[in-house]
């Protein structure tokens, strides 16, 4: 990281995030058939009294999931509705950096529309990640994190990157 003194500016480089799960993930019942790793990544625009549609019509795009609860809230009572845009949920060779570029990717062409609609409406933008992982030794586990194209778009619309862990149960 450099920082130009002169003019006061710090340049930040361009970089990936990635976290391995592997020292945190330890069997404890071997023997028992246990579920496989699952994950999906999503980016979310979420905020009080907004109507989710009225976020389609304005993007051009298709979501997954609304949830327009906010939309019918009193003012002294608010809750938070969300617009979101998925992946499927992956069980096998799951590959987070391809997930969260193949959301990027969709709505990387509506950039501009996005930072109106999340001033306009006061949204929060977020991409995320939820993964289920396996407790079984013998599982591989993903690499978790977030490649430079996505880092950017976030970082260009304030948003946040959420990663979610869970432990799978056994089956």
């Amino acid at each position: 990281m450099g920082a130009d003194l002169k003019h006061g500016a710090v340049h930040l480089p361009l970089f990936a995030i990635r976290y391995n799960l592997s020292a945190c993930l330890q069997s404890t019942d071997e023997g028992n058939n246990l579920a496989s790793n699952k994950a999906r990544a999503y980016f979310a625009l979420r905020g009080y009294h907004f109507d989710p549609d009225d976020i389609t019509r304005l993007l051009g795009i298709e979501p997954t999931s609304v949830d327009a609860s906010g939309a019918r809230s009193p003012l002294d009572k608010p809750v938070i509705s969300s617009w979101e845009l998925s992946t499927e949920t992956m069980t096998d060779n799951i590959d987070v950096y391809k997930m969260t570029d193949v959301i990027i990717k969709k709505i990387e062409p509506a950039k501009e529309k996005i930072l109106q609609v999340i001033k306009s409406h006061n949204l929060s933008p977020r991409v995320g990640v939820i993964l289920v992982l396996s407790t079984d030794k013998g599982a591989t586990r993903p690499d978790v994190g977030f490649g430079a194209r996505t880092i950017r778009f976030l970082a260009d619309i304030g948003a946040f990157a959420d990663v979610d862990c869970q432990f799978a149960e056994h089956i």
